[in-house]
């Protein structure tokens, strides 16, 4: 009996230390392990993927053709009352402090999950207030859809009210992709632009 218990407790601790060997080469793997302060389900290459868009000239883009360096992507519509334009200022601040702090070029991407308001002319207007490097990207509802599903977002219009005048709930993540590495890290909108900054300056030094 006594030594039942001896090989049971062997065979425990050699499947704890192979869990743990496992679990540390994981993390020994990731590149962007001292950087994270987030988990995401099933790893961070669930999310984002290919997309297919219309830019601020109305040429139609890829994510290749736009992701082409560090770049944040937000997901909103430019009638947002509040929420977007506050997030999209955060995001804009943050490239600046980045840029003319830290010297690092980082992108802020606005995509619109409101195709029907937003034209490719309503997005330059709105990006240009924000950041001169910030590019909009509207498209049809199906590709806005596509994109929005890549990501992982969720937008709904309201179907209450005027008809023109509506409002849209959305997520309002902040989502750092790279071309190399694909989706890396998001941000809530609680999180300030310096510490914003801050975080991304770590996944740029350690992805370069």
């Amino acid at each position: 009996m006594r030594m039942v218990s001896i090989v049971a407790v062997a065979v425990v601790a050699a499947l704890l230390g192979v869990l743990w060997y496992l679990t540390a080469k994981q993390g020994s793997d990731d590149l962007f392990a001292q950087c994270r302060a987030s988990n995401v389900a099933g790893g961070s290459g669930t999310i984002g993927g290919p997309f297919t868009l219309v830019d601020e000239t109305g040429k139609t883009v890829t994510d290749k053709d736009v992701i082409t360096g560090p770049t944040l992507v937000y997901f909103g519509y430019t009638f947002c009352p509040d929420v977007c334009p506050l997030d999209n200022a955060r995001n804009a601040e943050a490239v600046t402090i980045l840029e003319e702090d830290m010297g690092k070029i980082v992108k802020p991407i606005f995509i619109s999950i409101d195709p029907e308001r937003d034209t490719p002319q309503a997005m330059l207007e709105f990006t240009d207030i924000m950041h001169p490097r910030m590019l909009g990207l509207t498209g049809t509802p199906e590709q806005t859809k596509a994109a929005s599903k890549a990501y992982h977002t969720y937008f709904k219009k309201q179907v209450d009210g005027d008809p023109e005048y509506y409002l849209v709930d959305h997520s309002t993540q902040t989502y750092l992709v790279f071309p190399e590495h694909g989706f890396v890290e998001f941000f809530r909108r609680d999180e300030t632009a310096e510490n914003m900054a801050k975080r991304v300056g770590c996944f740029v030094d350690a992805a370069s």
